[in-house]
């Protein structure tokens, strides 16, 4: 049977739901209501908010759902109707919590806006179009736009029963006329993008191999369908490298754009010039701090690196239980009993070292010290919080569209590396702290990078060029997966790149206010579990709900620039 693992896939049965009542097609669409009327009414928010997702959903021919210029022209302007009708909805009157659904709401329908002024995924880029997943991420929605109906192959138990073998082979038949329409859509010049969507169609086609291999033999259909989505992948990015010469176009979406999609889609009250000058600094705090551990420490030996099989699972294993017994005996969150298996579940397996160069920038980081990676993996917890526990709120209890949660969870995972290490999780592995400035200056440079190629005046080899220049020890080359992936992914998706280290700034400035207002009654344990209660929403919205103070929330809707 199929088994779905964790909070995202609420959002695959959402629209699943949508597509078998309504069954739309080219020819019809969820008709906006007739007559706007007021309203005071949350029920009447929680009820747009059902329409607005199927709406914010593209249309489908014959289950493929259809991006062409005609079709996004028609839900651009069908856009306005279901921003009159949250305008009509006043939640003055409401408790803050259910206003802050309301602003949450506001801003995913100012993402749509800007993907059809702006963003254009669908007539940009190319890894737009890369479908077929072989793992979660460990947020709560798939990093960077993806086209709809996108194929979560972790979702099945393995080996398939007969139900899922034909379930997985008729969504797989999607993957070739999705990718003959994208030949059509993608007509616009980002030179960029489409050297990143190249790259994402190698990872597309390296996915369905293994597939092949994993399902071989369990149903003719399966077979077929999974041999032809690869041929389909592997002849799109034929046309792509054909294509490549004629695409000499920028790709970043310019510094007011990206300044207007911070403060008005994820709620970020900064500016682009804002968060390059945080994240020069951060990089600069990283460096310094990590030169003066290691003069610290020099006199201790190195960390040592994990070496075989067995040694990887008792290490790994262990960080588990060291990370979440200090959570638990240090109080800096209330531990659940998920939390440990959700961590567990994601540790992975032992791979050998490559015959030169580094493994991958977090393979060095945590073959070095497991626990250090695991801080980082507060995500799997929280994902397993929204599945076990989920918010009593509709509208938080699915992932906010257009990665609207990232700065809030990459923030808050970020953090915790930094937040635990003083804390005193590190106090027996002084070179421990060494690691964790090192990921720190490699989320600052991998942010600089993706910053500069929105403010154009970076291209995506200057950007993996300079994170990796950046990057200590030489962990992470400049044609490593992981900083083009990274680079790739800060370019698709505004914001991404530097959601890690604002979203833990942000936080820490929460933290201080609380700290701050509560005096005496104010704890670390009490703070962090407000956060886990209020949901994965941007930090400003959270500092509302927690502080009744709206300011910041205002004045970016507003327009006006961030203090």
């Amino acid at each position: 049977m199929r088994r779905w693992r964790s909070y995202p896939t609420i959002v695959i049965a959402i629209v699943a739901i949508a597509a078998c009542s309504s069954e739309r097609d080219a020819s019809t669409s969820l008709a906006p209501e007739a007559e706007i009327l007021g309203s005071a009414s949350y029920d009447d928010l929680t009820a747009l908010f059902d329409d607005w997702r199927a709406f914010a959903a593209p249309v489908r021919v014959d289950g493929v759902p259809n991006y062409s210029a005609e079709a996004m022209a028609a839900q651009h302007a069908d856009l306005a109707t279901y921003q009159a009708r949250l305008a009509a909805i006043d939640p003055s009157g409401w408790p803050v919590e259910q206003q802050v659904d309301h602003v949450l709401v506001r801003a995913e329908m100012n993402g749509l806006d800007f993907d059809h002024r702006v963003r254009r995924p669908w007539a940009r880029d190319p890894g737009f179009y890369a479908t077929v997943f072989a793992s979660q991420s460990d947020v709560p929605a798939h990093e960077g736009p993806v086209a709809d109906g996108w194929i979560d192959l972790w979702t099945y138990d393995y080996p398939l029963d007969a139900g899922d073998a034909a379930g997985l082979a008729a969504r797989l038949r999607t993957v070739a006329p999705l990718l003959q329409q994208a030949q059509s859509n993608l007509v616009e010049n980002a030179r960029d993008l489409w050297t990143g969507g190249i790259r994402s169609m190698q990872g597309q086609v390296s996915t369905l191999e293994s597939l092949a291999e994993r399902v071989a033999g369990t149903s003719g259909g399966l077979d077929d369908a999974v041999d032809q989505a690869r041929d389909a992948t592997v002849q799109f990015g034929f046309w792509l490298e054909r294509e490549l010469p004629s695409k000499r176009g920028p790709s970043g979406v310019g510094k007011d754009e990206y300044t207007w999609y911070l403060q008005n889609v994820h709620l970020v009250p900064y500016t682009w010039e804002d968060e390059v000058a945080i994240m020069r600094h951060e990089l600069a705090r990283s460096h310094a701090t990590l030169r003066l551990l290691e003069h610290r420490n020099r006199d201790l030996p190195p960390l040592p690196v994990v070496a075989s099989a067995d040694e990887y699972d008792r290490r790994f294993s262990a960080s588990v239980d060291e990370l979440v017994g200090f959570l638990d005996e240090e109080e800096i969150i209330t531990v659940r009993d998920y939390m440990a298996p959700a961590m567990r579940a994601k540790i992975g397996s032992y791979a050998p070292p490559p015959v030169e160069g580094p493994r991958g920038f977090f393979s060095e980081v945590s073959y070095r010290d497991p626990v250090a990676m695991r801080t980082h993996s507060i995500h799997w917890t929280e994902l397993a919080r929204m599945e076990l526990e989920p918010h009593a709120s509709p509208i938080r209890r699915v992932p906010s569209l257009f990665n609207i949660f990232d700065q809030r969870s990459e923030g808050l995972a970020t953090g915790m590396e930094e937040w635990t290490m003083h804390a005193g999780l590190f106090d027996a592995r002084p070179r421990g702290r060494e690691i964790i400035q090192i990921m720190l200056a490699q989320r600052a440079a991998r942010a600089l990078g993706g910053l500069m190629m929105h403010g154009l005046e970076y291209s995506m080899e200057d950007a993996a060029e300079f994170a990796s220049r950046w990057t200590p020890r030489g962990w992470m080359p400049a044609d490593s997966n992981t900083v083009m992936g990274e680079q790739h992914l800060y370019l698709s998706q505004p914001g991404y790149g530097t959601s890690y280290i604002m979203g833990k700034i942000e936080i820490e400035k929460l933290l201080a206010e609380r700290a701050l207002d509560l005096g005496d009654e104010f704890s670390i344990r009490g703070f962090m579990d407000e956060l886990s209660a209020a949901g994965v929403i941007p930090v400003s919205l959270l500092r509302w709900q927690l502080t009744g103070d709206d300011s910041e929330v205002r004045r970016m809707l507003q327009g006006d620039p961030a203090s």
